[in-house]
């Protein structure tokens, strides 16, 4: 096997051992993030403790070696370091460099950086892949759906804010606490923490709920769009491999 071969395994492109290792790579990331929440049971045994805290040591060990490995054979080892899944895997296993020595004890207590692991998920999935490339191709028309929200939400909120505030002076005292009420009712979650009683401010919000209903379906309408021209490009061109900035160097 040859050194350049080795990144190829690891992220599941490899034309031989590619799939089995991913398929190997997945399980062992969803069967440790299950570990770590059976961790917080508190009525678990103490058997059940020893052998969910070998199987994360042995897990953390892992994570290390792939890391090293990666940066062994990486063609520039500080580019992948300081990349964004170099950075996710060194924090993936940063505990388990913390148990080689004693003065790093500290590092023990920030346990949650295993969950860190499940962004690798992401790396060795080939549908993730895929939608990764969607949202690249959307970013623009995403960015100005965006802007649009934020434009709306606060316009929502003014409108409130002109409708209730002689009501409920409290509740609505200002703009940015109306935004509160907004950003609520314009995703459609309507905690109901604060409301309108006014007639002009039920049907400002009645609109305002159509508005937020509507505007769920535009982000889903533009990823799918993408995802189907990311599909046909993949078609047209069989031989380009839309995964080929992931590999060797991540």
């Amino acid at each position: 096997m040859r050194k350049e071969e080795i990144p190829q395994i690891l992220d599941g492109t490899h034309p031989d051992h590619g799939r089995g290792v991913a398929v190997a790579h997945q399980t062992l990331i969803m069967t440790s993030a299950l570990a770590i929440s059976l961790e917080t049971v508190p009525d678990l045994s103490g058997r059940a403790q020893i052998i969910l805290s070998v199987f994360e040591t042995i897990v953390l060990f892992l994570f290390l070696a792939e890391y090293l490995l990666r940066l062994y054979c990486a063609r520039h080892p500080l580019r992948y370091a300081l990349s964004f899944w170099g950075i996710v895997d060194l924090l993936a296993c940063l505990p388990a460099i913390a148990m080689m020595h004693p003065e790093w004890a500290v590092l023990r207590t920030i346990r949650l950086l295993r969950l860190i692991r499940m962004f690798k998920l992401l790396h060795t999935n080939r549908a993730l892949d895929r939608m990764q490339t969607a949202l690249r191709h959307s970013w623009g028309e995403l960015g100005v759906f965006a802007f649009l929200c934020v434009l709306m939400i606060y316009i929502a909120g003014v409108g409130i804010y002109i409708f209730e505030h002689d009501a409920q002076p409290e509740e609505f005292s200002s703009i940015p606490v109306s935004l509160w009420w907004a950003v609520v009712s314009f995703t459609t979650v309507g905690y109901g923490d604060i409301y309108p009683i006014t007639a002009g401010g039920r049907i400002f919000t009645t609109c305002i709920l159509f508005i937020g209903l509507g505007v769920i379906a535009v982000p889903t309408a533009i990823i799918t769009s993408a995802l189907i021209d990311t599909d046909r490009e993949t078609r047209d061109n069989p031989t380009e491999d839309p995964n080929s900035s992931n590999t060797g160097e991540k």
